[in-house]
Formats: C-alpha cells, sequence, structure tokens
C-alpha cells in the first residue's frame, strides 16, 4: 500500500499526497505530525524513514543521497510534467546540470588532451620516461580519465622528438628575420656531470619587446679545455644560423670563458677577418690520430655586470671589512645572524615560532647570492625591540646587543642601492647593456652620500667606490656601452660631462648615418623604385652632391632632435629610425647571465637526469622544450 492510499482513510492530506516520487515509498504508520513509510527502492533491505506530514524534504534528501537518478522514473516510468516554479523543480534541475555538466567534462577529455597533459607533465616536471611504464600511475591515469588509456614510453619517446623538432624550427624561423641577437652561456657541473647551456635574446623590432629563447643545454665530456667551450659555442651558432648576427655573448667572470675568448679572439691591430679563431682537436692529438683544426668565428665577449658586483661585494667588501677596526664587530653580529637563520632552515618548529612572533616570513639566504642575504638581514632589521628579544629566548640564540643592532641598520642602509643594482641587473625583459653605466655612476654616487653618516662602514664605501672603478674600467671605455646607453631614451646624454656630448654625438650622427633605418613608406617606396631610377637615367641638371653627404647630414639632424626630446619611453624611438636601429644593435646585448642561469636552475633537474635514465640528448631535449615552452608551442598536436 503506498502513501496515497494510507492517507485516503483520514481527512487530512499529507505532503506525500501529491508528491512526484511517492511511488518509491510505503507507509507504514502515523506518529502525531510525522508518518512513518518505507524506501522501496532500499527492499530488500527494510529501510524506515520519518518525515512530516507537511513536507517531504527528508526523503528526497534520502532519494539523491541514495538513489541519485531516480527521478528519471516516476510513477512507474511516465515522467509528469512540473512547472518551473514549483518547489521540486529547481532541485531536480540542479542534479540534471550536475550530471550534464560531468558528463561534458567527461566527453571533453579526449584520448589527445590526455596525451598533451601527460607530455607537459613529463617536461615541466623532468620527470622519468619510465613512469609511464609503473603499473600504479597507470592505473592512476586510468581512474582519472574515465579509462582513457596512458600512452606508453615508446610513443613519448616519439613525441618528444616531433615537438623538439617544431620546436626548433620554430625559433630558427624566428632568428630568421632578426638582424642583431645576443647569446649567454654558462658551464654547470654537478655530481661529477658538466654541462653547457646558451640562450639567445633580441628585441622585436616592432614593439621593442625583448625576446628569449633556449639554444642549447648539452653534456660536457672529459675536461672543459678552452677547446671544448669554445667548439660548443662555435656549433650552436652555426646550427641556428645566427653566428653572423650575435653582436655579443654574455658571460661569468670565471676563468674558462675569459680564457676561451681571449684564446680565440684575434687582436684589432692584426689584419685578419674580425673575431676568428682556431679549434685545435685536443681530443683527437691525445688519441693519436691526424690533427684536425677548425675555422672559429667567436663573437665579442661581454663580462656579466650582475657576476662583477657580487665578485665586489664577496672579495673586495670581505677585504676591506675583515682590515677595517669593524672587524670584530661585524663577525660577532653576523655569526648570531646566521645562527638565527640556521634554525629557521632547517628547524620546522623554529620557523613556525619566528613567523608567529614577527607575523611574516623570514627569508633564509643562499650562499651564492649577496642580495638574498640582504633582503634577509632587512628582515631582521625590521623586528621591533619586544619581536626580537622574544624570538632570541624561545629559538634559544643569543641576543643581538644594541651596538650590534645599530650595526645591522646601517647595513640594510648603506648597501641599500647595492642590492637594488643587482637585482636591476638580473631582470631580462626591461634590462639593456644601456642601462648599466647610468646604473653603476649612480650606484657610486649613492654610496658616497653614505659616508658623511656612516659610522661603522665609511673605510668599506671607499673600498667599494674604488673596486668599481677598477672592475668596471673596460665597461666606462667600451664605444658599443656608450652607444647602447645614449640611444636608450631615458638617458640620453644626461649621464656626461658637457665637454664629451658634443664628441658623443658626432659618433651617433657617423653611426646612424651607416646603418639602414626602416621607415614605415619604405615598402610603398620599394614597389616604385625601378620606375624612379630609369627616370633618373634620363634626367640630368648637373653634378649631384654626394649621397654620404646627404646621408649623414640626415643622421646629425636626426640625432640632434632625438637627443633634445625629453620623452622616457622607448615608444619615442618609432619617430626616430636611425636611433631606433642603433639601439636595436646595441642594446640586444644583456648585462648579466641570468636568462642562463635560471635555464639551469630548475629545482633537481642535474639529479633527476640521473634519476630518469635519460640519455643526454634526450634530457637536453626536456630542458629546451621546458625553457622554451612561454614563446614556442611545445604541446603535441
Amino acid at each position: 500500500m503506498d502513501a496515497e492510499h494510507n492517507d485516503g482513510g483520514t481527512d487530512v492530506k499529507t505532503a506525500m499526497h501529491s508528491w512526484r516520487f511517492r511511488h518509491h515509498f510505503t507507509y507504514k504508520a502515523d506518529q502525531g505530525k510525522n508518518i512513518i513509510v518505507q524506501c522501496n527502492l532500499c527492499l530488500p533491505k527494510v529501510n524506515l524513514l520519518s518525515t512530516s506530514k507537511t513536507s517531504t524534504s527528508n526523503l528526497k534528501k534520502h532519494l539523491d543521497r541514495k538513489h541519485l537518478g531516480c527521478e528519471d522514473k516516476v510513477d512507474g516510468g511516465v515522467k509528469r510534467g512540473r512547472k518551473k516554479d514549483e518547489p521540486n523543480a529547481e532541485a531536480s534541475g540542479h542534479i540534471k546540470l550536475k550530471k550534464l555538466k560531468a558528463e561534458i567534462i567527461s566527453r571533453s577529455l579526449t584520448q589527445t588532451k590526455v596525451n598533451d597533459l601527460i607530455f607537459n607533465f613529463i617536461v615541466e616536471d623532468c620527470q622519468s620516461f619510465y613512469l609511464l611504464d609503473q603499473p600504479g600511475f597507470r592505473k592512476l591515469l586510468e581512474g582519472l580519465t574515465e579509462g582513457r588509456l596512458t600512452m606508453d614510453r615508446v610513443t613519448l619517446f616519439t613525441k618528444v622528438d616531433l615537438v623538439f623538432s617544431n620546436m626548433r624550427d620554430e625559433v630558427m624561423a624566428k632568428l630568421n628575420g632578426i638582424h642583431y641577437v645576443c647569446t649567454t652561456a654558462d658551464v654547470w657541473t654537478a655530481n661529477n656531470r658538466s654541462f653547457f647551456g646558451m640562450t639567445c635574446h633580441w628585441i622585436d623590432v616592432c614593439s621593442l619587446e625583448r625576446k628569449s629563447a633556449g639554444l642549447g643545454f648539452s653534456r660536457l665530456h672529459g675536461r672543459n679545455t678552452y677547446d671544448a667551450i669554445a667548439g660548443k659555442i662555435h656549433d650552436i651558432h652555426v646550427a641556428y644560423n645566427i653566428e653572423s648576427k650575435v653582436q655579443t655573448t654574455v658571460t661569468d667572470n670565471g676563468s674558462p670563458f675569459i680564457g676561451v675568448f681571449k684564446e680565440f679572439l684575434i687582436e684589432d691591430n692584426q689584419d685578419s677577418d674580425d673575431d676568428i679563431g682556431f679549434f685545435e682537436n685536443v681530443s683527437a692529438i691525445l688519441d693519436c690520430e691526424p690533427e684536425q683544426d677548425m675555422l672559429l668565428f667567436l663573437p665579442t665577449l661581454q663580462r656579466c655586470a650582475s657576476h662583477t658586483l657580487d665578485l665586489i661585494v664577496a672579495e673586495d667588501f670581505w677585504q676591506a671589512m675583515s682590515q677595517g677596526p669593524m672587524c670584530q664587530l661585524h663577525y660577532s653580529t653576523m655569526a648570531k645572524v646566521s645562527a638565527f637563520w640556521s634554525k629557521c632552515h632547517h628547524l620546522q618548529v623554529a620557523s613556525e615560532t619566528a613567523d608567529d612572533i614577527a607575523k611574516m616570513p623570514l627569508a633564509v639566504p643562499a650562499v651564492i647570492r649577496w642580495n638574498v642575504e640582504y633582503c634577509a638581514v632587512q628582515k631582521v632589521v625590521s623586528l621591533s625591540e619586544r619581536e626580537l628579544t622574544e624570538l632570541c629566548a624561545r629559538l634559544g640564540i643569543s641576543r643581538l646587543q644594541p651596538e650590534e643592532m645599530a650595526f645591522l641598520r646601517e647595513y640594510a642602509t648603506v648597501f641599500k642601492p647595492l642590492a637594488f643594482a643587482l637585482e636591476l641587473f638580473q631582470a631580462e625583459q626591461k634590462c639593456y647593456l644601456g642601462l648599466v653605466i647610468p646604473t653603476i655612476l649612480s650606484l657610486k654616487n649613492k654610496l658616497n652620500e653614505q659616508k658623511a653618516t656612516a659610522n661603522y662602514f665609511a673605510d668599506v664605501i671607499n673600498a667599494i667606490v674604488i673596486a668599481i672603478d677598477l672592475r668596471f674600467q673596460d665597461l666606462f671605455a667600451s664605444t658599443e656601452a656608450k652607444i647602447a646607453t645614449a640611444t636608450t631614451p631615458q638617458f640620453r646624454l644626461w649621464w656626461m660631462s658637457p665637454s664629451e656630448r658634443d664628441e658623443m654625438c658626432a659618433l651617433l650622427a657617423r653611426e646612424g648615418s651607416q646603418v639602414e633605418p626602416i621607415c614605415k613608406t619604405e615598402v610603398e617606396t620599394n614597389q616604385n623604385v625601378a620606375a624612379i631610377e630609369s627616370e633618373d637615367d634620363f634626367f640630368s641638371y648637373g653634378p649631384v652632391k654626394p649621397a654620404v653627404q646627404v646621408q649623414q647630414r640626415g643622421a646629425m639632424e636626426e640625432i640632434r632632435k632625438y637627443l633634445e626630446g625629453t620623452g622616457k619611453s622607448l615608444e619615442c624611438l618609432q619617430d626616430f629610425p636611425r636611433v631606433k636601429q642603433l639601439f636595436l644593435k646595441y642594446n640586444t646585448t644583456l648585462p648579466s647571465t641570468a636568462p642562463v642561469q635560471r635555464l639551469f636552475s630548475h629545482k633537481g633537474n642535474l639529479i633527476a637526469s640521473q634519476r630518469s635514465h635519460l640519455t643526454d640528448d634526450y634530457f637536453e631535449r626536456i630542458q629546451l622544450l621546458r625553457y622554451n615552452s612561454n614563446m614556442c608551442s611545445v604541446n603535441m598536436d
């Protein structure tokens, strides 16, 4: 007997009398304001439910929780229509919407999409290809993807080859239309294995935005000799057909690269082609094979400005501090701060305690980056006296004395410009060679301003300023760096003394007259070149002024108008085509090797290479695909 017939014996009709799902329940007993019913869908298990005579919400929740989908069977399979404003129609529509959404998601997750996700997971995290053969991983994917198949390791190798080939072609196509490029190179050694990395950078002609691509991440076998490194640089430049476009190669100040370019670059006063050296095959000599020489084309070397500043901090700063009167104070202060960092780094409880007291995460510096150490000192200095006292007490470390805190505060104030300059040089998108000279000049001025009020670091400031002049003297003497700075609208010639500006203006005019500016109307003009030249052959009005003189006069006028301008945005270069070309030529060079360091900085990539059992070739492909993922389409077709 269903609920409707049982209620028929009473004078008061319950809510179940008109409920569309009443046939799923059987009336059993009356219990005051409630009624007891049995769920027919739970049979043969007897499941008695209590519900109000005026509401069926409990029973509807039971259907949604235990028998989702029963709404498709109403009154023995005949579905009754309901109006939108009826109370149960909204809840039923919500359930149908959830089911429809699940069906759409299931249908949209195609096999190609699953393969793309697997490929991106392997490339982004440098995972082992053998992971695809693990039964647990295959079951996980098949369960998450509604039974979709997991591609095997052989298919993944094929896909990596295909996508890498497409990526390489795309990079070469982009570089084919570029006139000026800059490369950065570095060698990284870990786990007794050495890798050579190289990135390429250029400026888009239209948008003047910096573009980057990874070119190489290859294994260096044997000793890192000069000829091996020079051969890698040359081979990658030739492979991408950019050996004639590279303005400079930026490296750190380490002895391998300095020795390479000193060995293979030919001095300017020698009568020979520019930047040509010879690569002597040392391996062949050691193996008693016939000697083979290969002609090398190495570009100009540009030393990393960021690394030069790091050397000033790591060597000149410490030398001046160790020989000065503040040596003992410096060592005692940094020893306490280092103990503080060590506990926060190694003990989770200490880190949580610091966060709880200071209400902010406290940075722990990396060994190789001084600017990170500076930020960590700033965190300590920002603590109040109460916070610092409580923190030292709870961590069990010696409290900093007032003089030591004063030492740290002056440290944070004096060397703030130095930390800012380092961060500026390590940028990539908006950092150009023309930024280096003004930054170094501003850094020296700001350091000298601090000497008048410095109590602890006056002698150190003098030592750092002297070290800056010594280590950057080649840069200040570089004509290329001066032109790069002058063609940057933010600086122009404002950084030069008045006596040097006339000479620099003449130099810009000479350089500008030798470049071919790309004007907006150049395409339209080229369409009528043949007709104009044929008419010029007929008409003659006497001697003509040399074209070189006319071009130099036009370049001088353009340079003068540019130097008189006040706009600081790169957009103003669009009005000065010759200056724009000079900017592209000389500011393509980056001031630091930060991009190639980022190529090596992926967490655990070198460790993962051993764990994943990848060959050197496939490991290089994975690293380059990961690095170029933002510029190229590395997803599978």
